[in-house]
């Protein structure tokens, strides 16, 4: 493969990088696969539109190493992949677009599956297999698992039971103030389960649809007008439910919350700001394995989707989220660090296996 080195990315620890082109329908898309060493690499496609080529790049080859922990961590036997189409999908998106990136990826034979991500949707999935078998998150008409947030949502909610419990003492987030920026996909039905949980709910978006939909459906919701407002709030746990780099330097430094679990991928806008976390004394729970319920969800698909089964499955990271908090503690290191041996750990006595030779 080759080693890119755009604007300090460097993707020397990826298995291959494909860049996609299909000048008639203005497709330009590139894959990442991090690593196929738990078995076919597994990740969404992001469709969004980039300032610049290396700007996209950067992003695949942080989300795909993303994917690859993610997946280990699961317990799922794939590996890491994802996939950006670069440009604007209100403007670009159209059928001839997805069935020409269909192409792409049915050209990979089965090194990576895809599915939704920010900008791409359950129907764009169903047009996108027209073109290829390795789709994953299409609709239940189609025999799919539907929209992947529900589980996502679930899986948020269950690793922030887990930092409860570790911070407070007890797996639940009654009486707790919980403030979640973004009510979109996942946002909504994470609100959905605190409210049930017994939480208060404060909550920000930028989207006016997201709103209206709080007022009409949780009116005991309280929103506020941004994200400065939010974090600066009588909260005990933030929730990051867009898009990534919600917690950097400024952010950690008015911080009111105790514990940090979101939804949002890469929510660390440097690696530096966890350690300026727990200098403070608030506990970061790794996205990735919080919002792992999505991809359990979609790859519950590839063997023919049980909804129970996944759920079931998603369910299980109160108890990687917990194992992760305790060997934190025991070995002295970030949550981050005790999440990434272990993922580490798993793709190396699990995927060596591939050396045993069979017939």
């Amino acid at each position: 493969m080759g080693v890119f080195d755009t604007d300090g990315t460097d993707a020397s620890g990826h298995e291959q990088v494909v860049f996609c082109q299909d000048r008639q329908t203005g497709l330009k898309a590139i894959i990442g696969i991090y690593s196929t060493a738990l078995g076919p690499a597994l990740g969404g496609t992001r469709f969004y539109p980039y300032e610049s080529e290396a700007s996209a790049l950067a992003d695949v080859l942080k989300l795909s190493r993303g994917m690859a922990y993610k997946n280990a961590l699961a317990g799922l036997d794939l590996g890491g992949g994802k996939a950006v189409i670069w440009g604007d999908p209100a403007r670009a998106k159209s059928e001839g677009l997805l069935r020409a990136y269909g192409r792409f990826v049915e050209s990979l034979a089965g090194r990576y599956y895809t599915a939704c991500d920010v900008g791409t949707y359950v129907p764009d999935m169903d047009v996108i297999a027209r073109e290829t078998r390795y789709v994953t998150g299409r609709s239940l008409e189609h025999g799919g698992a539907g929209d992947s947030s529900i589980l996502t949502a679930w899986g948020v909610f269950q690793g922030m039971r887990a930092a409860a419990e570790h911070t407070w003492g007890t797996p639940s987030l009654a009486g707790r103030t919980v403030g979640i920026a973004g009510l979109g996909k996942v946002g909504k039905y994470l609100a959905a389960h605190l409210i049930e949980d017994g939480a208060t709910v404060v909550a920000t978006d930028v989207n006016e649809a997201a709103l209206a939909w709080a007022r009409t459906t949780h009116p005991q919701i309280r929103l506020v007008a941004d994200t400065h407002e939010l974090i600066t709030s009588e909260i005990d746990v933030y929730a990051p439910c867009a898009l990534g780099g919600a917690l950097d330097d400024d952010t950690v430094g008015v911080l009111r919350a105790k514990v940090v679990a979101g939804g949002a991928n890469n929510q660390l806008a440097h690696p530096g700001v966890e350690k300026m976390l727990a200098e403070r004394g608030i506990l970061y729970t790794p996205d990735y394995v919080l919002n792992a319920g999505g991809v359990i969800q979609v790859a519950d698909e590839i063997e023919g989707f049980n909804f129970e089964r996944a759920k079931l499955r998603a369910t299980g990271i109160f108890e990687t989220t917990r194992r992760i908090l305790r060997l934190a503690d025991e070995e002295g290191v970030a949550p981050a660090v005790a999440a990434d041996r272990l993922a580490e750990q798993r793709m190396t006595e699990v995927g060596r296996l591939r050396a045993i030779y069979l017939r």
